[in-house]
């Protein structure tokens, strides 16, 4: 176990240290105000808990805030629903992340949930997509601990595919592989493969977008429901706000390959991501 931790960081030593000879050519060929501008088809830098190819400034940071109704609003009656506000009467699960660019093409976070899980996590950029032509491809690993990073560790290891469609938004393949993603589960099988596809469609013109992700693991623990997330958002200037719908709670990349409750229930829920730049 020891030796498996001490690989892992040093994935995660590699990954934010842009020392390779590929990573200096994609930071080389860099428009060093190229970064600074409003991409149109990849706005922000998640689609509802799966991450996009979106590059954060060198310097630069950015917040998000995750919340998830706990009300189930696909059980019981319309009436029920809207006497429960839409389900904003229930309790909920949040989250709150601080994202950094630490050098062209590599950007840190931490995410802390309400459940007291700690993320943190390296993304670092290999491929870029140039002039509406290719694919973008981004290296991701994260270390996440419960009890506020006290006990119970898992680890991820994974990539992002990613397309631009032009101003009309972009498409997302995602094999993520989560070390340990069931702690609370200590008989059951602790690995699994996530093979998250996304995609985020702007609406004509305008600055609105519609969202769609599913995660379903196809190796390892593939207990309880692949994590399914829909949505609608709004840009204006520096904000994002999502306005969503799914079937679990997680945010984190462990709690993706966790997935959700074994009812099939839905949730609404909502994203707030604001870049300070």
């Amino acid at each position: 176990m020891k030796r498996v931790w001490t690989r892992a960081l040093w994935a995660m030593v590699a990954m934010v240290v842009p020392a390779t000879a590929s990573a200096q050519a994609v930071a080389a060929t860099d428009d060093p105000d190229r970064d600074l501008q409003v991409v149109v088809s990849e706005p922000d830098f998640t689609l509802g808990a799966l991450p996009t190819t979106l590059r954060l400034p060198k310097g630069k940071t950015a917040f998000r805030i995750t919340h998830r109704f706990t009300y189930a609003i696909n059980d019981g009656s319309f009436g029920q629903f809207l006497e429960n506000g839409l389900g904003f009467d229930s309790s909920a699960t949040t989250g709150f992340e601080l994202r950094f660019g630490l050098a062209a093409g590599t950007q840190v976070t931490v995410h802390r949930t309400g459940s007291r899980n700690i993320q943190f996590l390296a993304q670092r950029q290999v491929v870029a997509q140039r002039d509406g032509r290719g694919l973008s491809f981004d290296v991701v690993g994260a270390i996440e601990g419960q009890n506020n990073f006290r006990e119970e560790y898992s680890f991820v290891a994974g990539g992002v595919l990613s397309h631009r469609m032009g101003d009309r938004g972009a498409v997302y393949i995602e094999p993520i592989f989560v070390a340990n993603a069931t702690p609370e589960f200590p008989d059951s099988d602790k690995n699994t493969l996530v093979l998250g596809v996304g995609t985020r469609i702007r609406l004509g013109s305008s600055r609105a977008y519609l969202v769609a992700e599913v995660a379903p693991r196809v190796s390892g623990y593939d207990g309880s429901t692949s994590l399914m997330t829909f949505g609608i958002e709004k840009r204006a200037g520096g904000h994002m706000f999502q306005l969503n719908v799914s079937n679990a709670f997680g945010t984190t990349l462990t709690q993706v390959g966790h997935g959700g409750p074994a009812a099939k229930h839905w949730h609404l829920g909502f994203n707030l991501t604001r870049k300070f730049y």
